[in-house]
Order: C-alpha cells, then structure tokens, then sequence
C-alpha cells in the first residue's frame, strides 16, 4: 500500500511540475502577465508636460503602432500585472484626442479603479452600458474591442490624465484598455 501511494505522489509532482513549466512559459519565463481577471490599482500617470507626438498621418489615421511588448501580449494597448500602461503614452496635443466639449454629458460618479468593477450589459462600441451608464468607444480604438463580450466581459474605468472628456476603460479578461467617452 505504501509503493502504491508513493507511486502516485511521485507521479502527480511529475505532472504538476510539467503545469507549472507549462505556465511559466504561457508568460514569456518572467514576463509581465496580462488579463486574467487583474485590475490596476491605479491608472495611468500623466504624460511629461514635454510629451508630444507626431501629428497622425493623412486622413486623421492612427501612425503604426506596435503594442505586443512580449510574447503572448496582445496586439493593443494594454495592462502589465504590476501596473504598466503599455500604449498611453501620446502626448497631450495629439488631436486624435481633441473634444470641442469635454464632458458634454456630464462626468462620471460611478467610481474608479479596481474597487468598482462593471459588468458589460449590452450594446456594442459605438454604445453600450452597465448599470445604466452609457459609454461610446473612441474612433480610433475600435479596433481594439473586436473581441470585448459585450454582455459580460467585467470592466473597471479609470480617469485619462492626458486627454480632457476622455475615460479609460479597462477589460480585465483581456488586459486591454480603449479610451471611451461617458454618454450619461
């Protein structure tokens, strides 16, 4: 009896530390993990006053930007498990960012940060909601809530330091973030 539990154990180390290697490299052996339900506990710092980008290219589009920092990251802009805002760093006179009125539809009290968490319950980019707030994803980040669950993905909303009318909306199953803008 005694083999056969010794057997066993031996083998279930054997497969437990095949899952933890396994892990470990799912991260890049070391690498900042994203999504996975993490919340930043803060957002992002304000740009340096200094900060600014080239104008966007014709047209009013967004230059090439490459946001996959590591491998298994994803293709947009996005949240590191110990707080780096990877992507927000435009300057503050990009005029991607300009609103002729911010706040237009007042500002947000519902909370910020990781202690109020959203749930998404309904709609798509151009409008969706929870708890009967109603958001609009920016025009040019679109393309990055192509794989956003519009009914059920938790989200958390932070303040954007850099760009007046501006939210950050922050998919915690992703670990990806789009500027949004509050409709009331």
């Amino acid at each position: 009896m005694k083999k056969l539990i010794g057997c066993g154990l031996g083998v279930l180390l054997i497969c437990a530390s095949g899952v933890y290697a396994q892990h470990e490299g799912e991260h890049g052996g070391g690498q900042e993990h994203v999504g996975g339900g993490y919340a930043p506990p803060r957002g992002p710092a304000p740009a340096p006053r200094q900060a600014k980008q080239a104008a966007p290219a014709q047209h009013g589009a967004e230059p090439a930007r490459n946001y996959k920092d590591a491998e298994g990251h994803p293709e947009a802009p996005h949240v590191h498990t110990n707080g780096q805002w990877v992507g927000h760093d435009q300057g503050r006179n990009d005029p991607r960012f300009h609103m002729d009125h911010p706040w237009a539809h007042g500002h947000f009290a519902g909370g910020f940060g990781p202690s109020h968490v959203w749930h998404l319950a309904g709609g798509g980019p151009s409008r969706f909601w929870f708890n009967n707030w109603y958001w609009s994803v920016a025009p040019f980040d679109l393309s990055f809530v192509a794989d956003w669950n519009w009914s059920g993905d938790a989200i958390v909303i932070y303040e954007d330091p850099d760009h007046p009318g501006w939210y950050l909306a922050y998919n915690s199953r992703l670990g990806t973030y789009v500027h949004v803008e509050y409709l009331g």
